[in-house]
């Protein structure tokens, strides 16, 4: 039997067909636009997702008898808004989750509101990127389009509603929703009382690997699959990938560097972070997680690359590091292109070289990126460390986890053992792994990632490079604080 995973990304939609083995048989992609009206604004079309998913389907499934396709699961990028009218139409293009629109909805809900209650209410604070504060700025600033809203979904929601007709969203996207309690796993009716919304308005609460529905007739016939394809809830972007790294049980963590950076640790129990740097989420194998977020992480050095360099040779670029200078550089770089999110909640934060001298080269440069983004993690990292987690190593996955540089760097700067998988396919393999449990081929989440999960390579820390870098890292720490203003009155 197969499996379908779908990973609704920022860039693209990435589909692949996996078989009860863990074989990824077919993968296919199709990219699509986003669009910044304004400087820090970030939005997409909820159609385009939709064509790339009918698209890619039809293409996935050529390859294979169309009746031994089991289930679909669905992940996707998280916090966007995406609401319908009475007719089922999307209202206005979708608010993604790396806009920055909301700064004044985030310190209305942090401060007049109140990090406490919020806290208390969801387990989280406010942050610009999540849902809440967005439906506040639409209340404010479209007040047609508010008074016009049915539905509030999120992005691979909508791709799930049109696969099924199921208003339906799981507990790990709802999460960073900023709506959902998220230790007793219900909508939080004082969120709901804040942003003036009613719960009809909101989807049914599932976990990832429930089964939802199976594919709406004139969509399986479209797509040329039966109509007896189950689907599951699927899960929010990152939650799948820990999935599809094995990221499950007490204690286990995945580093993620994708567009975004996150680590990810897996927990039995719900935790929150008394300082509010890590949120508090639930998981898609039915427990809890804490996670630290960056905006910008892989798309640093997409963006240094191609806009800077105007180049496609990723590879040939870091192939002119010299690994003696790791730990050495007086180059730092903050990855802050859309403004932060962990730690430091500032949509007005922004990226910077900084110690720049004659004899600076491209390829310092491109180190300090590196560097840059590896420091990043590592203050979400401290923050799970300040509450007396004890992480000694963890998976790392995403694109810039393939440069070997890149992944000697954030092993050193983190000092962690880092593990990368045989089958590296991030939220994508894990919906598929979801969309399998879920049709009862497996008997848990834990037994299908120990039987599916492989590992493939690890690296571990130097002492020296480990020295070296904390105490570069304790010069960037100084960086941030010290431009924080300079940042607000540049860019408010």
């Amino acid at each position: 039997m197969y499996y379908i995973g779908i990973d609704l990304g920022t860039s693209a939609v990435k589909l692949l067909l996996m078989d009860e083995s863990g074989n990824i048989k077919n993968i296919v992609s199709r990219e699509y636009k986003i669009s910044f009206p304004h400087s820090g604004w970030s939005e997409q079309n909820a159609d385009d997702w939709w064509t790339a998913v009918k698209s890619g389907l039809k293409e996935l499934i050529q390859i294979v008898p169309k009746d031994e396709i089991k289930g679909i699961g669905v992940a996707g990028q998280m916090h966007g808004l995406v609401i319908l009218d009475d007719k089922d139409n999307v209202i206005r293009p979708v608010i993604l989750w790396n806009d920055g629109r909301t700064k004044k909805e985030t310190d209305f809900l942090n401060n007049e509101i109140g990090k406490d209650k919020l806290s208390s209410w969801t387990g989280n604070i406010a942050f610009p990127g999540f849902t809440a504060p967005k439906i506040l700025w639409i209340k404010e600033n479209e007040k047609d389009n508010f008074n016009k809203i049915k539905k509030i979904m999120l992005p691979k929601d909508y791709i799930n509603y049109k696969l099924t007709g199921a208003f339906v969203t799981d507990y790990s996207d709802a999460s960073g929703m900023l709506l959902l309690d998220v230790k007793n796993k219900s909508w939080s009716k004082e969120m709901m009382d804040v942003c003036d919304i009613k719960e009809e308005m909101l989807p049914t609460l599932h976990e990832s690997f429930d089964i939802i529905g199976e594919l709406k007739k004139e969509v399986a016939d479209d797509i040329g699959l039966p109509i007896g394809v189950k689907v599951v809830a699927g899960a929010g972007d990152n939650a799948a990938a820990a999935i599809g790294t094995g990221t499950v049980g007490n204690g286990a963590c995945n580093i993620s560097v994708g567009t975004s950076g996150t680590i990810f640790i897996s927990s039995d129990t719900f935790k929150m972070d008394k300082n509010n740097a890590l949120h508090s989420f639930a998981h898609s194998d039915g427990h809890y997680h804490l996670m630290g977020c960056m905006l910008s992480a892989a798309s640093c050095n997409k963006w240094w690359m191609e806009d800077i360099l105007h180049t496609n040779d990723y590879e040939g670029e870091s192939e002119n590091i010299d690994e003696e200078k790791f730990g050495l550089n007086t180059v730092y770089y903050l990855p802050y292109l859309m403004g932060e999110r962990a730690p430091h909640n500032d949509p007005y934060a922004r990226a910077c070289f900084i110690g720049m001298s004659l004899d600076t080269k491209r390829t310092t440069m491109l180190q300090s990126i590196f560097e840059g983004v590896a420091f990043g993690i590592r203050d979400s990292l401290e923050a799970a460390r300040d509450m007396g987690i004890d992480i000694k190593k963890s998976m790392i996955c995403g694109g810039g986890a393939k440069n070997k540089y890149w992944k000697k760097i954030f092993a050193n700067v983190l000092n962690l053992e880092l593990t990368t998988l045989e089958t590296e396919q991030g939220p994508g393999y894990g919906a598929a792994i979801l969309s399998a449990v879920g049709c009862k081929d497996f008997k848990s989440i834990k037994d299908a990632t120990d039987k599916l999960i492989r590992i493939n390579d690890t690296i571990k820390p130097e002492k020296e490079l480990v020295e070296r870098y904390n105490e570069r890292y304790k010069a960037f720490k100084k960086l941030y604080p010290a431009l924080k203003d300079v940042f607000f009155d540049f860019y408010k």
